[in-house]
């Protein structure tokens, strides 16, 4: 149990960290994706001259502003689940349905996250048509997105692990994780 909580906190480490890094990026990300809209809300009303970037500039800045911020997402438990089959269930046997989902989910995300990589590196073949940077430097949001997103379904796997063996109190992530709150 003691390799097993080593695990968990290292893992939590990296991934509190990460989630640190990434709010901070994405609140510069959103900064410059409304700039980017007011200046074209401004070119095209104000002045009558719309300039052919701003549309595909805020686009590839909101990609990246949800890449950073997916992987908190997860810990967080913040996207859509049905979850009342596992409240349904036994505990142990709704630990074992978790962990088994968790497993699954980390064999998505290890396929989503080399397919990524592969479209990242296909993006050097072409040119965003109105930014004129290389399409693979917004590409790369995608296995940046999924890799962090890895890193917590590591940590929420051994997490339910720990519960699964009878350890609930030490290895359960509180729903309330606060964003500033050490991981453990």
């Amino acid at each position: 149990m003691v390799i097993l909580r080593r695990l968990v906190t290292g893992i939590a480490a990296i991934n509190f960290l990460l989630s640190r890094i990434g709010r901070s990026i994405a609140w510069v990300l959103v900064t410059a994706m409304i700039s980017v809209i007011l200046l074209q809300v401004f070119c095209r009303y104000v002045i009558g001259d719309a300039l052919p970037w701003p549309e595909e500039a805020a686009r590839a800045l909101m990609i990246w502003m949800m890449a950073m911020v997916s992987g908190e997402a997860y810990r967080r438990g913040s996207f859509v689940a049905i979850d009342m089959f596992l409240q349904a269930l036994p505990e142990k046997a709704s630990s074992l349905l978790k962990l088994a989902l968790l497993l699954m989910a980390g064999i998505a995300l290890v396929k989503l996250t080399s397919m990524g990589i592969d479209f990242f590196e296909r993006g050097f073949r072409s040119r965003a048509a109105s930014i004129h940077i290389s399409r693979a430097w917004i590409y790369l949001a995608m296995p940046v997105c999924f890799f962090t997103m890895l890193l917590v379904n590591i940590e929420l796997c051994l997490r339910e692990l720990g519960c699964f063996l009878g350890h609930k109190k030490e290895f359960q992530i509180a729903m309330e994780v606060r964003a500033d709150a050490n991981p453990d």
